[in-house]
């Protein structure tokens, strides 16, 4: 694997806290115009909702199969250090209600990608190995081109205009297999997804799924592996409260995760914003509405993070879970002084 030349990882990801304003509302402090923001209201039952900049105008929503709809008003722009809300909705800024926003950098609107069989606009942020891919499908097996450079290790994919599922593609998995992110299904196992093709470093594979490959529209969010900067991988739970050390190379700074093996849990979202000491124990979950929780702790450590707790969603006694992790800062680099945890 090729070292990153990041050094500073807040110029590529950065996790942003606001207070809504019920009207204009300037969120400044991210450190770069972001090209893919995911929001929710931490004290309130409410969604998740996705906008990026190739897919301009529009919002997802994680913890449902809805198809894309306008933001209007209610996410004006992104702008050079952040991006401008607007309106009352209090999904996206009420007054007094607590948000938070991660933001991830790719490079704008995109431009035209054509290594797949189908055709493809593709954003892409090869240093922190991030790519956002838009592309119409035909239901039938086909290869798009993600602009990466190098293999993905996560690809998370919806259909704009149906009511399908979230798919995840992640590399502890393999190509014969999905998780939703919008579920709390365990792995599910079909050649319809990907083709039980794995990806490669210019395209990933979709095949009859309209999940993965509708006529109505599509769109990918790429991540490849950078060495002290991001990581994806798995890990085997001990069903103790010393639970298992997962070393990742950094403190993490966004913390994603889901148990494959039960049919029954939900994803977890940790982030060092809104948990500033340890033990990280204020979550959400991509696959649902609820407000935030409190609980499921984990430590996050300069090199890794620890479970602490026996709770089967998140350390069940042999069974498996996939993760994504983001750093704090690199390890590498001239930024090669650990974070410590707190």
């Amino acid at each position: 694997m090729a070292y990153t030349t990041i050094n500073k990882s807040t110029d590529h990801f950065n996790t942003k806290l606001y207070t809504g304003n019920n009207s204009t509302n300037a969120i400044t402090g991210v450190g770069f115009q972001p090209d893919f923001t995911w929001l929710k209201p931490r004290n309130s039952a409410d969604n998740h909702r996705l906008m990026d900049a190739v897919n301009s105008g529009k919002y997802l929503v994680s913890n449902d199969n809805r198809v894309e709809a306008s933001t209007g008003s209610n996410f004006a722009s992104f702008d050079t250090d952040g991006f401008t809300l607007g309106g009352s909705d209090t999904g996206w800024n009420g007054s007094s209600v607590n948000y938070v926003s991660w933001n991830w950098k790719a490079n704008g609107a995109g431009s035209a990608n054509t290594d797949g069989t189908i055709n493809s606009t593709v954003s892409v942020n090869s240093t922190a190995g991030f790519s956002i891919v838009k592309w119409t499908g035909n239901e039938t097996a086909n290869s798009v081109g993600h602009g990466l450079g190098v293999v993905p290790s996560l690809i998370i994919v919806k259909s704009l205009a149906s009511q399908d599922a979230w798919y995840v593609y992640h590399k502890k998995l393999g190509a014969t297999k999905s998780v939703f992110l919008n579920l709390t299904n365990a792995e599910s196992t079909s050649s319809t997804y990907w083709n039980n093709t794995a990806p490669t470093n210019s395209v990933f594979y979709i095949a009859g799924n309209t999940g993965t490959n509708n006529t109505g529209g599509m769109i990918a969010y790429c991540f490849a592996e950078k060495t002290g900067y991001s990581k994806f991988g798995s890990y085997t739970g001990n069903g103790s409260t010393d639970g298992p050390m997962i070393f990742l190379g950094f403190k993490p700074a966004l913390f994603i995760m889901k148990e494959t093996t039960d049919s029954s849990t939900n994803w977890i979202i940790y982030d060092n914003k809104r948990s500033t000491f340890n033990a990280v124990d204020d979550f959400l979950k991509p696959n649902s509405s609820d407000a935030e929780s409190t609980g499921l702790d984990f430590d996050f450590l300069s090199n890794g993070v620890r479970c602490r707790t026996n709770n089967g969603g998140i350390n069940g006694s042999g069974n498996n879970y996939i993760y994504l992790a983001f750093a704090e800062a690199p390890l590498i680099g001239t930024n090669n002084v650990p974070c410590t945890a707190r």
